[in-house]
């Protein structure tokens, strides 16, 4: 009797025999775990997780010069931007104000649709003064422009967004609320110095 033969009983061929060379096998393997190390550490900056270094002292206590800092990227893909929060946001176009940086970190005081307007030093949503925990006590906070003295209704998918140093502070009442495209996302960790660890 012949034996009868296919393609579907076409014969497997291996690559060999691995334990004849054992370093190439070994370094083989190294470099699958560095690359896909290396794709998996670029696709969490991309899209989920941010180093930022903080040149300026805007946020001055909460947040020093200096510091070091994750900012959650993905975070408002799943729930919306709440008041208080701290989020790095593309610089405005039309902020002048400040050279050569790219981002800025500030806090989120005006939600849409809220109006805001700031009287006697105190921060005034919807007519009502607010408390702001985060602040050192007796902090002040008045505009500085002319276009921030008068109450303020924020447009839909548009903050207004305050440094805790009030008194040193370039935000949104000199380039008025921000666009929601704008934001990059919020600030989890201040990891570097250890001294300034902190989480939010």
């Amino acid at each position: 009797m012949t034996e009868q033969t296919t393609d579907d009983a076409a014969p497997v061929v291996g690559d060999g025999d691995d334990s004849a060379h054992p370093k190439r096998h070994t370094l083989r393997n190294w470099l699958i775990v560095i690359v896909v190390a290396l794709v998996v550490a670029v696709g969490v900056r991309a899209y989920v997780f941010e180093s930022f270094f903080v040149p300026s002292g805007s946020m001055i206590p909460t947040i020093e010069i200096g510091d070091h800092m994750i900012v959650d990227k993905l975070s408002y893909h799943l729930h919306s931007v709440g008041f208080g929060n701290i989020i790095v946001f593309h610089k405005p176009a039309d902020d002048h104000t400040s050279a050569n940086i790219h981002y800025l970190v500030k806090r989120v005081i005006g939600l849409p649709g809220q109006t805001i307007w700031f009287h006697d030093g105190q921060v005034y949503i919807n007519g009502k003064p607010i408390a702001e925990p985060f602040l050192p006590k007796g902090v002040k906070t008045y505009p500085l422009s002319a276009a921030s003295e008068s109450p303020i209704h924020i447009p839909k998918n548009e903050y207004y967004v305050l440094g805790d140093n009030r008194g040193d502070s370039a935000d949104s009442r000199v380039f008025g609320p921000i666009s929601r495209s704008l934001i990059v996302g919020r600030v989890i960790l201040i990891y570097w110095p250890l001294s300034q660890w902190h989480y939010f």
